[in-house]
């Protein structure tokens, strides 16, 4: 007869608890609790605001067999561990499981594990503490006030819009508000003209040529708001001899970033990947609860991904240093272990994001893992290896060229040593660098001629509307929210509808315009960024112990039930109209202009003459640039197959469509608007006009996708298209 296990962990997901048993075995039984098996109720407020705010927990509906299960093996077990992750979420489940299961006190025990180690498990478990308290009363606090917010606010908002689906939240509202106020800002924004004027140079006495861009008179910087202003300087300098006035050579070294927290794993998966934050959270839990891989079993692959902290066990960097020296040389090492500084409030409870074992490469696992695990864990293994090595080094050239006073620059910049830049370097949210080319080796005085003139008008650019990754950023930076709520934030207010995304952007809908505004007229603390960052710094200190959590709730629930009621006064009788999204595209049957309309499957436009007209059409996705063969709009479409293209408006009409995407720039040469290859590879543009001297044949494009079924005819199709 089988021995009966007397020792019981109880984890929250089936995946964690395989791993974990694999390395305990013996006596130790794992069972995951599937999540969350107590809450409060759905249906109910589930507060008890008379009574001091008193949560009114009860089981999860659909839970019973699961809870059942647990209880028979819980009181079976001599000792219960409560392994649930490590952080106030994890806390307060540990505490409702252990209230739930009616364990006793001398029974229970509290581990947590950074990361999923067979080494890291082993040690957990044999120092295990209680429940920290402090920590559950931090989630619970933040649980009670989500409900207050939620439960009073969203009915409110259901009868004054007529709109049942309509919720409001305390971090939310706040996100919300965000977009709604850069949108405000682009709509407000008057563009400045500015002028750019350049040179090309040809040395005199030798060949070699540069271009050098206006700097300003003598050695004060200018800047050029008018066609008058580079028409005069052109006159001035014209027909005469510039001289290089100085040439500067010198190093700069660039240090690497630190490895990734939630927040800059979001924002990087956004830009590199493409990836949501949700998704990106359900791939980092997955490598981070077990992984099964050959030759070492299922294994942990990277730490805990909900943190806020830039702390790296003296362990870790350790291996970071033996693999460093060993895979890439001794001078790829900076000579001791790189700290970094983490933003003020940050919870050094774990580690940064880092590999669990960083001999683990990407490669050396790719085909135990899915695509997306390898393309997420190569993006934080190379972070975090890249944070130990050296700096990169690049040489700079600047040569300054004077003629009548005027001095125009030139700069070039070359790699000299790649440092952390030969394992990972950071993207950035706009891919706009120039490419230089190298300059010519000049001497002081040497006299040059003027061969052509460049000038450009432009315009200064309002700000951008945030994407997912910028949004995350920007709460981040005024302390809204903390790791585990950025990623279901942008979730909830895009599947509210407050806010649509229009390719990478987010953009606020009339609905979301609607609701803020009535959230910063009647419930101005809960839109307001400073309160709500107060409000965080408040959970923060209920989690260390320096206040209580229902005095919070207090302080909070006075002011808010007087704006609720105010609110409710003011509002009676009143029915807020949200207004039509309306857009520039006309219908195809009456001319109105379309409006933007929300049905199952997504947004669509209407023709606003409903029900007299009823013509819908799916919404275009307008691209920058003009149609290289008629100079109209250039459209975003997606094929029978789902691949994503882009055509001209006119369709058929005009015939020209390319799988390579348009961007704002023109041909220097041609004029045209020219492309960039799709995808995350090479983002330097190119003309594919044929008759242009610029025209860049797609065998010489750089990176091109395998393509397999339909898409190569597709692809024969656009050359002869783009021709």
């Amino acid at each position: 007869m089988a021995k009966a296990k007397t020792e019981l962990v109880i984890v929250e997901s089936p995946a964690k608890a395989k791993t974990i048993e694999k390395y305990l075995g013996g006596d130790f039984k794992v069972i995951a609790s599937m999540g969350h098996l107590r809450d409060l109720p759905r249906s109910t407020i589930g507060v008890d605001i008379a009574n001091d705010f008193t949560p009114e927990y009860i089981p999860v509906k659909g839970r019973e067999s699961i809870v059942s299960d647990l209880k028979k093996s819980a009181a079976a077990a001599k000792v219960v561990y409560l392994a649930t992750d490590p952080d106030r979420e994890g806390e307060a489940i540990s505490w409702h499981l252990k209230e739930l299961l009616e364990i006793p006190e001398e029974k229970a025990r509290r581990v947590t594990f950074n990361e999923i180690t067979k080494r890291v498990v082993m040690d957990s478990i044999s120092a295990p503490r209680d429940i920290d308290m402090d920590l559950v009363n931090a989630q619970q606090a933040r649980r009670v006030l989500d409900r207050l917010v939620g439960y009073k606010l969203s009915p409110l908002l259901w009868r004054k819009l007529g709109k049942p689906r309509l919720s409001a939240g305390r971090v939310q509202s706040v996100a919300t508000r965000m977009v709604v106020d850069r949108e405000k800002e682009i709509r407000a924004f008057v563009p400045e003209e500015y002028w750019l004027l350049d040179v090309l140079l040809d040395r005199c006495t030798q060949e070699g040529s540069f271009t050098a861009r206006y700097y300003g008179d003598g050695e004060k910087k200018r800047e050029l708001h008018s066609e008058e202003e580079v028409d005069g300087i052109v006159r001035d300098v014209e027909g005469k001899h510039f001289t290089v006035q100085s040439v500067k050579r010198g190093e700069k070294q660039r240090s690497p970033s630190p490895p990734f927290i939630t927040s800059t794993l979001q924002q990087e998966a956004s830009r590199r990947l493409g990836m949501t934050p949700v998704r990106t959270m359900s791939v980092a839990q997955q490598l981070y609860e077990g992984i099964d891989i050959t030759d070492h079993g299922t294994i942990g692959l990277i730490t805990y991904m909900r943190t806020d902290s830039l702390r790296v066990s003296d362990e870790a960097l350790a291996s970071a240093r033996e693999f460093i020296t060993g895979h890439y040389g001794s001078e790829f090492y900076p000579g001791a272990p790189r700290t970094f500084k983490a933003r003020a409030g940050a919870q050094d409870a774990h580690e940064a994001i880092r590999p669990s074992n960083i001999m683990l490469t990407p490669e050396s696992i790719k085909k135990d893992l899915t695509g997306e695990q390898y393309r997420l864990y190569r993006l934080i293994w190379g972070r975090f290896t890249a944070s130990q090595m050296s700096n990169a080094v690049y040489s700079n050239l600047v040569i300054d060229a004077a003629c009548e006073g005027h001095v125009f620059r030139a700069n070039y910049s070359e790699i000299k040593f790649p440092g952390y830049t030969a394992v990972y370097e950071e993207s950035r949210d706009e891919e706009n660098e120039e490419v230089k080319k190298p300059l010519p080796d000049l001497t002081e005085g040497e006299a040059m001629e003027a061969k052509k003139y460049g000038r450009e008008q432009r315009f200064t650019q309002p700000p951008a509307r945030y994407t997912e990754a910028t949004l995350i950023r920007a709460l981040e930076e005024k302390g809204i929210g903390r790791p585990s709520t950025y990623a279901p934030t942008i979730s909830t207010i895009t599947g509210r509808e407050y806010v649509a995304k229009e390719g990478h952007y987010l953009k606020p809908t009339p609905l979301g315009e609607t609701v803020s505004s009535l959230m910063g007229e009647y419930f101005k603390d809960i839109v307001d960024l400073k309160f709500t960052a107060r409000m965080e710094d408040s959970l923060d200190e209920i989690e260390e112990g320096k206040k209580e959590w229902k005095q919070v709730l207090r302080e909070f629930y006075g002011g808010f039930d007087s704006e609720l009621n105010e609110a409710e006064k003011a509002l009676d009788g009143v029915r807020i109209k949200v207004p039509d999204e309306e857009s520039d595209e006309l219908c195809d049957v009456c001319g109105r202009k379309m409006v933007v309309k929300n049905g199952r499957f997504g947004r669509f436009l209407a023709c606003p003459g409903f029900p007299d007209c009823t013509f819908t059409k799916p919404i275009v996705i307008e691209m920058p640039g003009k149609c290289p063969k008629c100079a109209g709009r250039i459209l975003k479409r997606t094929s029978k197959s789902g691949y994503t293209y882009y055509a001209c408006e006119k369709g058929a009409e005009c015939g020209f469509m390319s799988w390579n995407v348009p961007v704002k720039d023109n041909c220097p040469e041609c004029g045209k608007t020219m492309f960039k290859l799709s995808g995350k590879g090479q983002k330097k543009p190119f003309c594919i006009n044929e008759a242009c001297a610029n025209f860049l044949p797609e065998e010489k494009r750089g990176y091109k996708k395998k393509t397999t079924g339909t898409k190569p005819d597709a692809r024969k199709t656009t050359k002869k298209a783009e021709k």
